[in-house]
């Protein structure tokens, strides 16, 4: 196992698995976050069943985290392995002329997304590890709340102003670097030329399509706060 990762293909091949998984994820995690636009009680009842699942809770969070911290790592040892390979590169060939300006910054989209992670999980995950496994609460109850409290907690995080542009931006960088990241991806695990137009379609769909949807949520509960 540490053959593979110390082999370039190895760490390229781990770096689009995990990109995969945290895709997957997103589309998960917006679909349960867009459900709060439509139905505020069905969000209630999913994201209650998710938070007091003990499957999710102590089987596939853990293997979240692993996942986001495993690409994240990866993804700086790549830019560092690479880092001199590129600058040589650049002085035989103009790079700008050679690849994107996405290929080129996702070090510095990441690191963007990195901080958004981080803002996140202070405002989510946090709160509901201490609510959960530091005091014992798993009912999903807050007094002065009606039904479940997650509506509610979710529409208090976009009160703010600052919060929502944060997220936006995020979002915005989000999609840059999937732009180039999921076709990176696919073409990392030997995706053939002949398909990488479709795949090139299906990326740019997926780029755009899910950053504007977590966007719409959150512009959407700071203007429609009930």
């Amino acid at each position: 196992m540490g053959g593979f990762f110390k082999s370039s293909i190895g760490r390229k091949v781990a770096m689009a698995l995990s990109a995969f998984f945290l895709m997957i994820f997103l589309l998960q995690h917006f679909a349960i976050n867009i459900l709060s636009v439509f139905n505020p009680d069905v969000f209630n009842e999913v994201s209650h069943f998710m938070g007091t699942n003990p499957l999710i809770q102590y089987g596939l969070q853990p293997v979240l985290l692993f996942g986001v911290i495993f690409h994240f790592v990866m993804g700086f040892v790549l830019e560092l392995k690479n880092w001199n390979a590129r600058k040589i590169s650049y002085a035989k060939n103009k790079g700008s002329a050679n690849s994107t300006w996405m290929s080129r910054n996702m070090i510095w989209s990441g690191l963007v997304i990195l901080a958004f992670f981080i803002l996140h999980f202070i405002d989510f995950w946090f709160p509901e590890i201490n609510t959960k496994f530091i005091q014992g609460d798993w009912s999903g109850l807050h007094e002065g709340v009606d039904g479940y409290r997650y509506f509610h907690e979710l529409q208090e995080k976009f009160l703010n102003p600052v919060r929502v542009g944060a997220y936006v931006i995020a979002f915005v960088f989000l999609a840059l670097h999937l732009l180039h990241g999921f076709t990176s991806a696919f073409q990392s695990m030997g995706v053939t030329a002949g398909r990488k137009k479709t795949l090139q379609n299906i990326g740019k769909a997926y780029s755009i399509i899910l950053p504007l949807g977590f966007i719409f949520i959150a512009l959407y509960h700071h203007f429609n706060h009930h």
